[in-house]
């Protein structure tokens, strides 16, 4: 499958060439003159990478890029323009993250193709596996503020609940990332955040029930993972949060340190806190939402 870029360019005499030397490069290019029908494209369109001139007739690059974020956050950005980084304002756009490629420079059509297929790459080549809607997942995520106070009382209670009534060594709720997983309740241990390539939890995440490792070590996911081993990590039952548009968010995790088996009992028990964690993220997420509309009102 040919890498699929959108291009976004008022010149047309610039985006045509630029455009025929990255179809020559074998990438399948789709042109947009303005900042409408870039945005339109998107709608419509998967793409691997946005390319675009910072000048548009109806309005500039960074807005195509914050349009691209808001669904899908991690598909590379380049801002291609003979516009100076100093002449480029940033001010309603801070923390949004692009690469930068002067369009004046010799070979710069070269040069654009390489960076794409670097990034593109780069973006493809991870140890581990990912949802088939990790795009819209990391977008869903972005809408919860897991860190707060309240909500983490609330799961407190639940992982408390869980290492009461299941013994094992240790009860977490993580949250997974775009690069790895932070722990937002934890009893039996303070995880610190783990990369993702090292988690159980990315594994979690893509099953459709409960995901049961009795033995790490006869596990081929997990059998070379040191990561694991630092952990004391031999055993895993791990049952995946959802947002109610079925995005997975992260998963409700117990742990030991030897192998060993989970009853049916335990299981199902398992997933229903799993689920009531979810409920208590989601009704979080609304009160904060009902709290800005109150305060902006």
């Amino acid at each position: 499958m040919p890498v699929t870029v959108l291009y976004a360019d008022g010149d047309e005499e610039s985006r045509t060439a630029t455009a025929k030397a990255l179809s020559t490069a074998g990438l399948d290019v789709h042109e947009a003159a303005t900042l409408d029908a870039a945005t339109e494209t998107l709608a419509t369109t998967a793409v691997d990478c946005v390319v675009t001139a910072y000048d548009l007739s109806d309005g500039h690059g960074l807005e195509l890029f914050a349009t691209v974020r808001e669904t899908t956050p991690d598909t590379p950005c380049i801002l291609f323009t003979d516009v100076t980084t100093s002449e480029i304002d940033t001010t309603a756009f801070e923390g949004l993250v692009a690469e930068y490629l002067p369009s004046g420079t010799p070979n710069a059509a070269e040069r654009l193709r390489e960076l794409i297929d670097e990034l593109v790459t780069r973006r493809s080549q991870v140890g581990y596996p990912l949802p088939d809607d990790e795009d819209a997942r990391l977008a869903a995520l972005e809408r919860y503020d897991v860190e707060d106070a309240a909500t983490q009382a609330a799961l407190d209670r639940l992982t408390k609940l869980a290492a009461h009534h299941v013994d094992v060594d240790k009860v977490f709720i993580g949250v997974v990332g775009e690069h790895e997983e932070r722990f937002i309740s934890c009893q039996g241990a303070d995880l610190d955040p783990l990369e993702r390539e090292n988690t159980m939890c990315t594994h979690a995440i893509i099953e459709p029930d409960v995901m049961v490792v009795e033995d790490t070590h006869e596990d081929a996911r997990f059998e070379h993972n040191d990561a694991l081993d630092r952990l004391d990590i031999r055993s895993y039952v791990g049952a995946p949060l959802h947002s109610p548009d079925g995005a997975a968010l992260g998963s409700f995790c117990l742990t030991d340190d030897e192998p060993r088996e989970f009853t049916d009992d335990e299981i199902s028990f398992i997933r229903l806190l799993a689920d009531e964690a979810a409920e208590q993220l989601n009704l979080r997420r609304k009160l904060r939402a009902a709290q800005r509309e109150v305060e902006d009102g």
